[in-house]
């Protein structure tokens, strides 16, 4: 899979390049993760990517050419399914079956939003999605961008060390958050003097009394 991201931060995302599942995925060769600076895209001396809204108001819009440019150039070069992705404190929000969808197609292009938006035409004419990954506002795409990448990247397969801890991990099945977990001490003792116990349905060697204790410990919306 290959997921492009269109910034003018190019540089912000050397963190999950370095280290985690998204450098995992990379070094392992399962996963082509490429940064574009969108300010390539641009035609005049100061790399405009922004102007002042139409009708007044505070803040700049990021402007629509640069990114047509930009999205068309990437496309060329792209074989196989792909779908364009837009940051935005606006859009639908992101949930874990959206990012399984995701790791279904060859690649995704995901364009940071920045400023007091992005023009309205980007969204009606060249994205497939736009997505929030919360209801808060950030100071740009960057973050939310890291994130669906990473969410995606931990998905494909061979990235994991242990692909079974997909199927019981919070949110695979909507709604439902996983069961708590424990390892060793069996008993921690604090410097109160309390005692922290492991459950002991989970010491039993009981693996179907486990399994239902799990099951009754799931958190469910």
């Amino acid at each position: 899979m290959q997921i492009h991201i269109l910034t003018i931060f190019p540089d912000s995302f050397e963190a999950i390049t370095k280290e985690g599942m998204v450098a995992r995925a990379i070094k392992r060769g399962i996963l082509d993760f490429k940064v574009h600076n969108l300010r390539d895209w641009t035609n005049d001396n100061y790399q405009s990517v922004d102007d002042h809204p139409y009708g007044g108001g505070a803040g700049m819009v990021m402007k629509i050419e640069p990114i047509y440019k930009a999205l068309k150039d990437i496309k060329s070069a792209l074989q196989g399914s792909t779908k364009v992705l837009l940051t935005s404190a606006k859009g639908i929000n992101y949930e874990q079956a959206v990012a399984s969808d995701l790791t279904k197609i060859d690649n995704l292009i995901i364009i940071c939003g920045h400023y007091e938006g992005v023009d309205e035409r980007v969204s009606e004419a060249l994205v497939d999605m736009e997505v929030s990954i919360g209801n808060y506002v950030l100071s740009g795409g960057e973050i939310p961008a890291m994130v669906i990448t990473d969410s995606i990247a931990r998905l494909l397969p061979g990235v994991l060390g242990n692909p079974d801890s997909l199927q019981s991990e919070s949110h695979n099945e909507k709604g439902v958050k996983e069961y708590p977990q424990y390892t060793k001490p069996e008993v921690f003792t604090t410097d109160d003097g309390i005692e922290l116990k492991v459950p002991s349905i989970l010491l039993s060697g009981d693996h179907a009394k486990i399994n239902a204790w799990r099951e009754e410990n799931k958190q469910r919306d």
